[in-house]
């Protein structure tokens, strides 16, 4: 569940790239403490077939992000840049989700019924209302703070290219939970090292996933339930009525600051090079001017000139992934070395 918020130019850019950069490093948690429960044994097949299967209750709680990936926070995605987080989730069991997220200057608040979303910004006091199919097609903060679908799509895209085991138990949010890793087999080129996932004992949903780089033993990226209760949420939670005042807008219409929302004119949906841990995702965003435009942030700041049969750009660089975006506008991302974007981008 979620929408983005886009502006446009060098901002629009940046998003895109750490969507493509946090990759599989979105969401990570770190190791639980006290002593490891007891649970019957699970063959890591059976664990992973259980979470792909699994349908779990309601529930409410609170997520933990600390992120070091290195980025500075981005317009509208706060919770990209270095430091921790938190925020409110809530799930109703049956497509409909509640995701509130403080920032610096108030609040977001990301509701779906499982029908029609909304996205209200208390900042500007926008409401984009829309669709739940048709919600924007760009990163943001909720996509961040769910653990339970961001690990879940993680263990469907890596375990056909990873060594799947189940190392021990561990204790989350109060709960029992198997403790699932993936590690990339020998033939993967990938900048990480293994992605550990704390699977609830009961429900089999995640609760949270550590992101490991090679070549290091803290975790890049970290996020998962501090508090966590199942069971019946108030419908109330599920809907969501526009304060008095606040302007509504639909998914690609100017905003009243008069950016539109929704992915810029110019950009392209994403695609996928390759697959598994070394797969790269490209698309396009409008062409980055080369001076200043006073807009936005300038990716080019945190980032350093490259060049190839491919053209030129600016690569940017974290612990657990890379991507680059050229001056004609393409993007390419991923959890690996800069050689495999640079082939993604010359195909």
């Amino acid at each position: 569940m979620g929408t983005g918020r886009w502006t446009t130019g060098r901002t629009a850019a940046a998003g895109i790239a750490v969507a493509g950069v946090v990759g599989l490093g979105l969401l990570a948690a770190p190791a639980g403490a006290g002593a490891a429960p007891e649970l019957p044994p699970v063959t890591p097949e059976d664990l992973v077939a259980s979470v792909l299967t699994a349908d779990p209750d309601a529930f409410a709680g609170t997520v933990e992000l600390d992120n070091s990936l290195g980025l500075p926070a981005l317009p509208g995605v706060p919770q990209a840049g270095d430091g921790t987080s938190t925020a409110r989730i809530w799930s109703d069991g049956d497509g409909g989700g509640r995701v509130q997220l403080p920032t610096s200057d108030g609040e977001k608040t990301l509701v779906s019924d499982g029908t029609t979303f909304w996205a209200y910004d208390s900042q500007d006091r926008t409401v984009t209302q829309g669709a739940h199919e048709d919600r924007p097609a760009a990163p943001d903060a909720a996509d961040m703070t769910d653990p339970t679908a961001a690990a879940t799509e993680a263990i469907r895209t890596l375990q056909t290219s990873s060594v799947v085991t189940v190392d021990g138990t561990a204790e989350v949010a109060g709960r029992p939970a198997y403790e699932l890793v993936l590690t990339p087999a020998p033939s993967e080129r990938t900048l990480l090292r293994e992605v550990r996932i704390a699977v609830d004992a009961e429900q089999r949903v995640p609760l949270r996933m550590t992101v490991l780089a090679t070549g290091s033993s803290d975790p890049a990226l970290q996020v998962g339930f501090t508090e966590l209760a199942f069971g019946a949420q108030d419908p109330a939670l599920f809907t969501f009525t526009p304060p008095p005042g606040a302007t509504v807008v639909e998914p690609g219409s100017d905003r009243p600051d008069g950016a539109p929302e929704g992915r810029p004119d110019g950009a392209a949906a994403p695609s996928v090079v390759g697959d598994g841990w070394d797969s790269v995702v490209l698309t396009t965003v409008p062409a980055v001017p080369d001076g200043p435009d006073g807009e936005g942030l300038d990716v080019r700041s945190f980032g350093t000139p490259v060049s190839g049969p491919w053209g030129s750009g600016t690569l940017i660089s974290t612990a657990v992934a890379t991507a680059i975006l050229t001056d004609d506008g393409r993007v390419a991302a991923g959890a690996v070395p800069e050689q495999v974007l640079t082939e993604a981008l010359s195909r």
